[in-house]
């Protein structure tokens, strides 16, 4: 009879042989244990230097399997047994906490035990925050400021967004979305998207993983510095949209709006009949009427006679929408009496006009002309507004700067 008492178990066995290699197990056992609740190292790890916002690949063979952080520099290395990157790393610069970036356990390098320690929570959390429910329901009743391990404080879900190169394009895209609590709300559970089902070899679903990765981590309480970046995420959108859209160049924010939320509602299961999340916060209707105009070189008669056609009659369609274009009227050309050119402002209820079924507007394409009015017919919960600010001729870009 064995007795392990650190294993809480016992073992019978008449063969004596057999139950000296089971108390070197046992014993065996324990020596690890009592390491990995005592290990001597944990006073050096330096959270300051910790950032889980990158490509979870090893620093050296660029590889994603099997990768750790060192939570002393902050650095990212492939494996942790004998000559593998990490494990030579702690040889090398006396650096002996790593954490698993996928298992999200601890070990101690070189000597290769599992570190658990309660002390770490705070680490892991950091690296994949986690949400329930009655927090997520709370989170528009408080006001509350916390502050970060770099001492600065902020709000959550009001927190800045690194810009690598140049992607602010995407960045004010990314922190308007996620700052609308029902989509909010569902991209901070997991559980919402975790079991739906796409093809073998879609790479789409990509884009909703990363996505509720950055919205857990801008709606952090308990992040170690007051901004995030959005690298993962931004490099799933150039995978993701072929290179459309990139970190190096600068893009059009109203381009990347209507991309991102239809590879969204898409990759999310959702069709023209089937509604996903982000149709039923944002997708409204509207009537458009459209009417073919003769072109403008033909006589007075020419142009009448065309009228009388049916190609050229009023016609009526339905079309969905998940943002409103809003146009500008054109910036005054010269200063007002005073020498002063006032920038010039326009109520939010003028341009909505364009949306009322009464104004018209002529469309211009590259062979015909149309003259087309727009009218809601059903409202989202929530109204996404772009406004046009830039025009294109032959020679420049011009900005207006109406208010």
């Amino acid at each position: 009879m064995v007795s392990l008492k650190r294993e809480n178990i016992e073992l019978e066995d008449d063969d004596d042989e057999e139950e000296g290699v089971v108390a070197k197990v046992g014993r065996g056992r324990a020596e690890e244990d009592l390491r990995s609740r005592h290990c001597p190292y944990l006073d050096t790890i330096n959270r300051s230097v910790l950032d889980f916002d990158f490509e979870k690949l090893c620093s050296i063979s660029l590889s994603h399997i099997n990768v750790y952080a060192c939570l002393i520099c902050g650095k990212y290395f492939q494996g942790r047994g004998l000559k593998s990157h990490a494990y030579t790393h702690s040889v090398q610069f006396t650096h002996h906490v790593f954490l698993n970036l996928h298992t999200l356990k601890f070990y101690c390098l070189p000597d290769n035990y599992e570190i658990i320690d309660s002390s770490l929570e705070d680490v892991t959390y950091v690296l994949k925050p986690t949400f329930a429910r009655p927090h997520i329901s709370g989170l528009d009743k408080q006001g509350k400021l916390y502050r970060a391990y770099d001492g600065t404080t902020y709000l959550p879900g009001i927190v800045g967004l690194n810009n690598i190169k140049a992607n602010d394009y995407a960045n004010v895209v990314l922190q308007a979305l996620s700052n609308v609590p029902p989509l909010r709300n569902y991209f901070l559970e997991e559980e919402n998207y975790r079991g739906i089902r796409r093809p073998p070899g879609d790479i789409m679903f990509l884009l909703v993983q990363r996505f509720g990765e950055l919205m857990r981590k801008l709606w952090n309480p308990r992040n170690f510095k007051a901004h995030v970046s959005p690298h993962e995420m931004l490099q799933a959108v150039v995978l993701c949209s072929k290179k459309t859209f990139q970190i190096t160049k600068q893009g059009d924010s109203v381009d990347f709006l209507s991309w991102f939320l239809n590879a969204l509602h898409n990759a999310l299961g959702g069709t023209k009949k089937k509604p996903s999340s982000i149709t039923n916060v944002f997708q409204g209707s509207m009537r458009i009427f459209s009417k073919k105009l003769p072109h403008p070189d033909l006589t007075p008669e020419e142009k009448e006679e065309l009228l009388l056609t049916e190609e050229y009659q009023e016609k009526i369609s339905e079309s969905t929408f998940l943002y409103l274009t809003l146009d500008l009227p054109t910036a005054p050309l010269y200063k007002d009496e005073k020498e002063q050119l006032i920038i010039p402002q326009v109520p939010l209820f003028n341009i909505l006009g364009k949306f009322n079924g009464s104004t018209e507007k002529e469309y211009k394409t590259y062979k015909e002309n149309f003259l087309k009015k727009f009218q809601l017919t059903k409202l989202p919960p929530y109204l996404i507004f772009c406004i046009k600010r830039f025009t294109k001729n032959n020679f420049f870009v011009e900005k207006n700067p109406t208010i």
